[in-house]
């Protein structure tokens, strides 16, 4: 079993859903970055999803654009953000950790070179958001040759055809949009993803996570509602981040309030 199964199937048995938070790797600078992740990871994150910063993130909100130009000007690339993956991955051994990237970050040196890279440092999931489903096959094989798990993204205006495509060219789990457009932490969640999460069930697809505009508990209990597997969190994780630009303490201990409450909305309710 993957990490991410092993992951779903004790969520499952105890009837919790998952809650996944999402930061940019080199976000303000390597060594808070680095800290970050530990601290959602034990305050109850049950995996990560983390960021490549790019130059042009065309999926992404003005929150994470911000992040991923506060960690360019850092210097990250993902020449030194695997050697932070490779940390966290011996820290947290049974952890899941995935990648959110564009396009170009994975042809620049070559899809072989790219996913042989991520695997080394011990990721387990890799979603491309910038990729059109009709020319995924080449990256997904690449993924699964180095045994790294292809994410696809399944938005609420796919077709039904679209959606069982989806659901047969993704594992680990599929990244269900609650909504159109780019990130961002909304005051209301969108809800017209059910449909989206009906067709992927009968599709038999790996469980979808909801992700765009989860911003507090009632949304992950929404998700959960609506039949996902659990929630992910970006925005609104990065937000608090950039809220607490001096010493890290109070931005770690924001965080970890923040995942806290996020986690206990992933619970069974009595």
């Amino acid at each position: 079993m993957s990490r991410y199964e092993r992951m779903f199937s004790r969520l499952s048995a105890r009837r919790e859903g998952a809650f996944v938070p999402f930061v940019v790797i080199g976000d303000p600078d390597p060594d808070t970055s680095l800290a970050v992740m530990r601290a959602l990871v034990r305050a109850g994150a049950d995996a990560l999803e983390l960021g490549l910063p790019f130059s042009d993130p065309v999926a992404d909100g003005p929150v994470i654009q911000a992040a991923a130009d506060r960690a360019l000007a850092g210097g990250m690339t993902p020449s030194r953000a695997w050697p932070l993956l490779a940390t966290i991955r011996a820290e947290f051994p049974d952890l899941p950790i995935g990648l959110l990237v564009y396009a170009n970050l994975v042809i620049h040196r070559g899809p072989d070179h790219f996913y042989g890279a991520a695997a080394l440092a011990g990721v387990d999931s890799v979603l491309v958001a910038d990729l059109p489903l009709q020319e995924a096959e080449p990256l997904i094989a690449a993924a699964r040759t180095h045994r790294i798990s292809p994410v696809l993204i399944a938005p609420p205006n796919a077709s039904e055809e679209r959606l069982d495509r989806i659901a047969a060219a993704s594992e680990g789990y599929v990244y269900v949009t609650s909504r159109p457009g780019v990130t961002g932490a909304d005051p209301e969640l969108h809800l017209e993803s059910a449909r989206v999460m009906a067709r992927l069930r009968i599709a038999a697809s790996p469980p979808p996570l909801l992700g765009f505009g989860i911003a507090e508990p009632d949304h992950v209990r929404q998700a959960l509602t609506l039949g996902a597997a659990g929630a992910i969190s970006g925005s609104a994780v990065v937000k608090r981040m950039s809220r607490h630009p001096g010493p890290i303490d109070g931005m770690l201990r924001s965080l970890t309030d923040f995942t806290r409450g996020m986690k206990r909305a992933t619970l069974a309710q009595p």
